[in-house]
């Protein structure tokens, strides 16, 4: 069996790679592990179990909450609710297990299985690696302890977990939104309900787009990797500024009052700078991915703030925030992780953040977004090459070095061989876009003489 769980869970084409067979066994040998593991000693466990609204994650749920509870645990159903929701309310109800059943920004014949630590914090990889052993030795007839009687777990809807979380959305906004008209994409998805509610309740004069989902538009030419008709909408309505989520509404894009997108690093940008004036940022660090546009360093940089780059992927920038105790992180795709108030990115506290700082401060986000100035970026895929070199070529490295020295203080080059497939991805960055593309071309043919 390869590798089930990715960088997010595991996810795949509903009832075809992910079937009800697999939701229901991977979260018996959830159960299990969290068991051994410590996790339920000496009381009776508890599961906090959401979903965003694919067709599929009605009967991906019923198989979850039958897997967990012939396993022994007690299961609270909160329904459809963003994963930032599950995850809150898995730490704050007290529960040992938290599950949302999403595959966030991909097509609606996706779905996926995510599983949260006591706490609402990602599983280790070594938990997940176990669960995957066991949930094998079960798939091949291991056989397992069944409680019965009053042993086995309860299961009950739990609704009030909707007014909860918007309730501590509210709660932890520096200040209301009053004044502000907001155009909401909510891409059909988990949030469809609870970011209107949410930013209406903080003032904003509120106007929806992608909100109502039937359990098959999710995604689909709207929401975070779709904002054309959020931007259209932003100026139609002369709002202040557009927010546009993903499916399960762990991430968070915006649009200024022209049209302009504005990425993961001008948001992180600009809630950067309104925490340093709350002191609430601390050590004055923020953590990104090494993907983040060199804009976005300069400008922290320029203020005097402190950046510190992780590998792709949230869960690496959120261990480097754990560890430290970092307070702001994230990705340029928006996932943005304010860990004072939430275990994972939050698109909706995202968003109501940064519209508390256009509200407080009287700027535009054109205005505030302006502190950082995106560099052009240029990406190729240079496939069919022996990606396991990419760090120990020296013809490559030399290219490499040739390359930073033609760039200078204003550009970046980043060379990242694929987890997937055998190609390496060359990414620059320059003051100029023209520079950016002759540099990366040139290293592009570098890359297939050294590796190819």
């Amino acid at each position: 069996m390869g590798r089930l769980f990715g960088t997010d869970g595991v996810r795949g084409v509903a009832n075809a790679d992910l079937t009800a067979e697999m939701a229901l066994g991977l979260s018996v040998a959830a159960a299990h592990v969290l068991a051994e593991a410590g996790s339920f000693e000496g009381h009776r466990p508890t599961a906090v179990v959401g979903r965003d609204p694919r067709a599929s994650g009605e009967f991906l749920e019923a198989a979850v909450v039958a897997g967990l509870a012939s396993a022994g645990v007690d299961v609270l159903k909160v329904g459809v609710l963003p994963t930032p929701a599950v995850a809150y309310l898995t730490g704050v109800l007290g529960a040992d297990l938290g599950v949302m059943l999403s595959a966030s920004h991909n097509a609606m014949p996706d779905n996926g299985v995510k599983f949260l630590a006591r706490g609402g914090h990602k599983l280790d990889d070594e938990l997940e690696e176990r669960i995957e052993t066991v949930y094998d030795s079960h798939r091949h007839g291991e056989p397992w302890e069944r409680p019965t009687g009053a042993g086995v777990g309860r299961v009950r809807s739990y609704g009030e977990g909707f007014d909860q979380y918007v309730a501590h959305l509210i709660a932890v906004l520096p200040n209301r939104l009053d004044g502000l008209k907001i155009v909401l994409d909510e891409a059909h998805g988990a949030a469809a309900r609870v970011s209107p509610e949410a930013f209406s309740r903080a003032g904003a004069e509120v106007i929806t787009i992608g909100a109502s989902p039937d359990g098959l538009n999710i995604n689909d030419g709207c929401g975070s990797t779709h904002l054309g008709l959020l931007k259209a909408a932003v100026v139609e309505h002369g709002a202040a500024l557009g927010i546009a989520h993903d499916g399960d509404a762990d991430r968070c894009l915006a649009v200024d009052h022209t049209g302009e997108e504005v990425d993961g690093d001008q948001i992180m940008a600009v809630l950067a700078l309104a925490m340093k004036e709350r002191g609430a940022l601390r050590a004055d660090t923020v953590v990104a991915t090494v993907m983040s546009n060199l804009g976005f360093k300069l400008a922290l940089e320029r203020e005097g703030l402190r950046l510190v780059q992780t590998a792709v992927g949230d869960r690496y920038v959120l261990e480097a925030m754990k560890q430290h105790g970092y307070a702001l992180g994230g990705e340029q795709s928006g996932h943005v992780i304010i860990l004072d108030h939430a275990t994972t990115g939050d698109g909706t506290l995202t968003g109501l953040m940064l519209a508390a700082q256009v509200a407080s401060s009287g700027r535009s986000l054109r205005e505030l977004a302006a502190v950082m100035e995106r560099l052009p970026q240029v990406l190729i895929n240079v496939p069919d090459v022996d990606r396991s070199r990419v760090s120990t070529s020296a013809d490559l490295a030399s290219a490499v070095a040739d390359a930073e020295r033609e760039l200078g203080e204003t550009g970046r080059v980043l060379l990242r061989p694929s987890g997937t497939e055998p190609l390496v991805r060359v990414m620059v960055e320059a003051a100029d876009i023209d520079q950016a593309r002759s540099v990366a071309g040139r290293l592009a043919d570098a890359v297939k003489s050294a590796l190819g």
